[in-house]
């Protein structure tokens, strides 16, 4: 485990989150729309990474994004998964975040706009993922040649989808690397409560009404396509998940490392102190949020074959 010193620069990402609260705590009802569209301000945060084109796609059936460095590699890709609590968010709140990550490991990124909450729950978005992933397939792009990324209910994505395409029969992809994943949908880690007070985005109590939405009428919060940590998690690729010790999914990410090591598999797990939920949102604006994207690309590069 690493960690870094706590920046003394202004948290654009906590100053968002915070607006954000304000505004659930004036208007507890919030309509879907204009909660959706209050979300789509979360690009401000990120600079723009320059020398990054964006190009829509069809990713077998799923709507996507090409995210294309200049000089990317052209045969490796990271497959990206917004968060958003598969509520909101999309490629659009996430094209900046995903295109700096690109842009650091110098390959092209293809960020999915997997089908969202209450309108498709459980199981559509890790559907969507794993259809797109054999796309890639078809498309010629080696296995070895992918990593899959994701934050927050995108980095839970990154596993499950991994399950699942693993059950399918699909080759597995080179590497994962989940940023604040969430994989706990019955919120039983001690860091829902110890930083309850720290995490200025999410709470247990609205962590569980996600998850209501997220698993419908009929949805399991065990099924491991939802919850990896109740899944069998030998042979996954090697992964490596950030997390901030502020937040509330800290033991997410914690129970994660545990479990896949005891499962045979290479886990490394950073903790930034001090830092906000998916602080590398801030990218190009935080010389905390560029360290982490920077160990990012060194760790995933060679795994690429770069």
């Amino acid at each position: 485990m690493t960690t870094n010193t706590e920046s003394a620069t202004p948290d654009p990402v906590k100053d968002l989150y915070e607006r954000w609260s304000e505004a659930f705590a004036a208007d507890p009802d919030m309509p879907l729309d204009r909660w959706r569209a209050m979300v789509e301000e979360w690009p401000l945060v990120t600079a723009e990474p320059g020398a990054v084109d964006y190009v829509e796609t069809d990713a077998g059936g799923v709507p996507a994004m090409w995210i294309t460095p200049k000089g990317a590699v052209q045969d490796r890709v990271i497959l990206a998964l917004h968060g958003g609590g598969f509520v909101t968010g999309s490629i659009y709140t996430h094209r900046k975040l995903f295109g700096h990550i690109a842009k650091a490991v110098g390959v092209r990124a293809l960020a999915l706009d997997y089908r969202r909450v209450p309108e498709h729950v459980h199981p559509a978005p890790v559907r969507d993922v794993v259809a797109a992933y054999r796309w890639l397939l078809d498309q010629g792009i080696d296995a070895e040649h992918m990593a899959f990324t994701g934050d927050s209910a995108g980095g839970g994505l990154v596993v499950t989808a991994m399950l699942l395409a693993r059950d399918q029969g699909l080759p597995l992809p080179a590497a994962g690397m989940p940023l604040s994943p969430w994989f706990d949908y019955e919120a039983t880690g001690a860091s829902q409560d110890t930083n309850a007070n720290t995490d200025r985005l999410l709470n247990k109590e609205f962590g569980l009404v996600l998850a209501g939405m997220f698993l419908g009428e009929s949805g399991d919060p065990h099924d491991p396509y939802v919850n990896p940590l109740r899944g069998n998690l030998a042979g996954l690729p090697p992964m490596f998940l950030q997390v901030s010790d502020a937040e509330t999914l800290l033991d997410d990410s914690r129970s994660f490392t545990e479990q896949a090591r005891d499962a045979g598999v290479e886990v490394r797990l950073d903790v930034f102190p001090g830092q906000q939920h998916i602080f590398q949102m801030a990218a190009g604006r935080s010389p905390l949020a560029d360290d982490a994207i920077r160990r990012l690309a060194d760790w995933v590069r060679p795994r690429l074959g770069l």
